[in-house]
């Protein structure tokens, strides 16, 4: 302000400083250097403080300034500025007067602090009218004739825009139809710079030129000086209000890192208050929990329509803009602009010509009695420089048009908002990567095998960590047996997991080979020391026979398992020699046989479903064997009922594996066995045995199928048995399971059979006409086993 209260026009040199979170200079401008001396190269790294010394602020009425020397510092957390005295390099004595703003700024980078300074007697007019002289502002409202004017006048106005930036600016705001108030590359200043202005100095100088008015008996030349400071102080309520939104809005959000009810919390939190109706777009992508590529988005992103909050009559938005739609936007529109630039677009009022032009992007929908005659910004959702998405915020008529005031305070509220969606997106993301890793690692656990029924459960031990080394499987062996496997990697995260995949995979390698369990704990651990000495597992194996009625296990370092009596419902711990840990080495492991029944149930677990901190693990196991004993109406209840008087106790952090087995056994009749002698006549004996007994269990339909596959398999056994006998076993459950074995240890392979070969088409028959085939090894030779679809005639 000059002497006669008229704002001075043109512009003035602006010192532009960054501070870092050190509180060094890290950016010193040309104004900089013209206004405090020292050259960029001598600035850079130094102390701020060192190069603005502050001698003490202009005394002011009223509440203390802010202090310029605590900003510097890097404290500063909300906008703030000022005026003060600065030393210069001639002195004490040439000291000049500062106006001030310090702005925090929030980003990944060092940077925390942006300075603006301006020397105060070029606002004044001290220097004479041929000064040019502006505060800093942030719209800029000149008119040029001609396009190629306007692009070539932008870089003057604004020194870091290219030419080539400028050309293109003005090109989209002519194609656009709609004004564009600022285009910048770098961060939003979140309050406009003249509020530092000293308006208690200005108002003095009123006060004084009122009061020379008085005694000379002339009128004041300006307004009465209460509605001044009435105006002034409205202006100050509006700052206030403007920072007290902000803040209230930064605390509701971001309460959690749920992605939907953050999106809630953010639309809520600017309706009715900031604007009368708020449309919150995000990428699929990140709906999705998913990555999306590098680089802006363009005219064929997808974007998913998921808040819209307004004070409109109810349903009047549903029809044409629904929640949950996804769709793209059209080029020549402020939404694309706002997406593609990642800056703020502000269109103060949309006339219907304007309203038109936008809407008639968009095919199939008429937009126009949504976004005629309202204010409109269209504000970036962005975090790291990538945009999320973006919230078009519209007002009524009735209310005052968007200003730039309005666009930076929601600029700031989008920029904090942006970070809390990035959070809850990338958790969201990791925590989709988690369970889906968890998942593939985790096998489909059949629920009905052979001669027995299979339930499981897993916890993770907390929602922020799925991923553990705790697993489960089971495994189809010959014979009709199954493997039981469960095994708890020490550790947690995405080692443990790769660990726990890799020792799984051995698991299942060395079962299909028949393994005795002893033998095949003893491989594993080899393996764990081949693989590293980082990590040690626990791990139970057991495999059941169903038709003998025994479980023959081995332990490595696991805790025991339960096995529950159908005779007398009792339940007990299995003894067995527990072992050390896979991957210790050099340990010996024992098996143990237990006899079992027709309906007896194995319950196996990893220790963090019994270990609880601070409680003797014998608590835990005494509760497992009695809720393990409790009668259940199916396998899921019996889990279930584990679960709840275990899992649920405080205090577990670790994860759980559960595997729960009904041991069903066979029936008598369900199994069938001969021996024959190595001799080519018993081949159509065992043909004719094999009929008879599939028209006795009503399998007649498959009849063809298993004479023609036993004729081979024991053809080939008299072939290679070198004089000893050779075994026919067939088993009915569900499938109908044959098995031949001799004493050859060699294992068929498949061949490829020419058109005159005699030999190599046998194995071939059986693949193609079996459900399932294989072959293994045994004490005494070999077993040659195929399976198939049981169905009657």
């Amino acid at each position: 302000m000059d002497g006669t209260g008229q704002a001075p026009q043109g512009r003035v040199p602006l010192a532009v400083v960054v501070i870092d979170h050190a509180g060094r200079v890290s950016h010193w401008s040309s104004g900089a250097r013209r206004l405090f001396g020292p050259p960029k190269e001598d600035a850079v790294g130094r102390p701020a403080a060192d190069l603005l010394p502050v001698s003490g602020a202009l005394p002011q009425e009223g509440p203390a300034p802010h202090d310029l020397e605590e900003s510097l510092g890097g404290q500063l957390s909300y906008p703030a500025a000022g005026r003060a005295r600065l030393d210069t390099s001639a002195g004490p004595r040439d000291r000049i007067d500062v106006l001030w703003w310090a702005y925090p700024l929030v980003g990944p980078g060092p940077e925390r602090l942006l300075v603006l300074a301006v020397d105060a007697r070029k606002l004044s007019g001290d220097e004479g009218p041929e000064v040019e002289r502006i505060a800093p502002a942030f719209a800029l409202h000149t008119d040029f004739p001609a396009a190629d004017e306007l692009a070539r006048k932008l870089p003057e106005i604004l020194p870091s825009m290219s030419v080539s930036e400028s050309a293109r600016i003005v090109s989209q705001v002519l194609e656009l139809g709609y004004p564009v108030l600022e285009f910048s590359q770098h961060d939003r200043v979140p309050v406009t710079a003249d509020w530092g202005v000293s308006r208690r100095t200005e108002r003095k100088a009123r006060r004084a030129q009122a009061a020379r008015a008085t005694a000379l008996g002339v009128p004041s030349p300006r307004a009465p000086l209460d509605d001044a400071d009435s105006a002034e102080d409205l202006e100050y309520a509006a700052v206030r209000d403007r920072l007290e939104f902000l803040n209230e809005v930064s605390g509701r959000i971001g309460s959690s890192l749920d992605l939907s009810r953050t999106i809630v919390e953010v639309s809520r939190a600017v309706v009715p208050r900031f604007t009368d109706v708020a449309g919150t777009y995000l990428r699929e992508q990140v709906v999705a929990g998913e990555g999306f590529p590098e680089g802006a988005p363009d005219a064929t992103t997808m974007w998913h329509r998921v808040a819209l909050e307004h004070t409109d009559e109810p349903g009047r938005w549903d029809d044409v803009v629904p929640v949950g739609e996804s769709m793209p936007f059209p080029v020549h529109t402020p939404f694309f602009q706002c997406m593609t630039s990642g800056d703020p677009v502000l269109v103060p009022y949309i006339s219907e010509e304007m309203g038109n032009a936008i809407a008639s992007q968009f095919a199939k929908r008429d937009i126009r009695p949504l976004i005629n005659h309202r204010s409109m910004l269209v504000v970036p959702l962005k975090a790291r420089n990538v945009v999320l998405g973006f919230m078009i915020l519209l007002r009524h008529q009735e209310r005052p048009v968007f200003n730039d005031m309005d666009r930076v305070t929601v600029a700031e509220l989008a920029a904090r908002a942006g970070l809390v969606l990035d959070n809850a997106r990338m958790y969201t993301y990791q925590e989709a990567v988690a369970e889906t890793l968890q998942d593939s690692m985790l096998p489909q656990i059949e629920p009905h095998m052979p001669g027995c029924d299979i339930a499981t459960r897993y916890l993770p031990g907390t929602l922020l960590g799925r991923v553990g080394g705790d697993w489960f499987d089971s495994i189809k062996l010959p014979g009709a047996r199954t493997a039981l496997v469960v095994g708890d990697v020490m550790g947690h995260g995405l080692n443990s997991a790769a660990m726990m995949g890799q020792l799984r995979t051995a698991v299942q390698t060395m079962a299909a080979l028949d393994l005795p369990p002893a033998q095949l704990l003893r491989n594993l651990d080899d393996l764990a020391q081949r693989l590293g000495d980082n990590y040690l597992a626990t791990c139970l194996y057991a495999v059941y026979d169903p038709i003998v009625g025994e479980l023959n296990l081995a332990n490595a370092g696991h805790i025991p398992p339960v096995l529950v009596r159908a005779a007398d419902g009792g339940s007990e711990l299995l003894e067995l020699p527990t072992g050390a840990p896979i991957g210790v080495g050099g340990v010996p492991f024992e098996s143990v046989r237990v006899p079992v029944a027709p309906g007896d149930r194995l319950v196996m677990c990893t220790d963090g479903l019994v270990e609880v901190r601070g409680e003797d693990i014998g608590v835990g196991l005494a509760t497992l064997c009695e809720s393990a004993a409790h009668p259940a109406a199916s396998m899921d209840d019996a889990c279930d009922t584990i679960i709840r008087s275990l899992a649920t106790r405080g205090g577990r952090k670790d994860d759980v594996a559960l595997l729960l087995a009904r041991l069903n056994g066979f029936e008598a009749d369900d199994v069938a066995h001969w021996t024959f002698a190595p001799e080519p006549a018993e081949v159509p004996r065992a043909r004719g045995l094999v009929r008879e007994r599939l028209a006795r269990w009503r399998l007649s339909g498959i009849s063809d199928s298993a004479e023609l596959i036993v004729s081979e398999l024991v053809g080939n056994a008299v072939r290679h048995a070198r004089g000893g006998p050779v075994q026919l076993r067939l088993v009915r459950s569900g499938t109908l399971l044959c098995e031949v074995e001799d004493t050859e240890h060699v294992l068929p392979t498949l061949l490829s059979a020419g058109p005159g070969d005699e030999f190599g088409r046998g194995l071939r028959v059986v693949a193609r006409l079996s459900r399932a085939w294989g072959t293994s090894r045994t004490a005494t030779g070999k077993t040659v086993w195929f399976e198939l679809s049981a169905s009657s005639r």
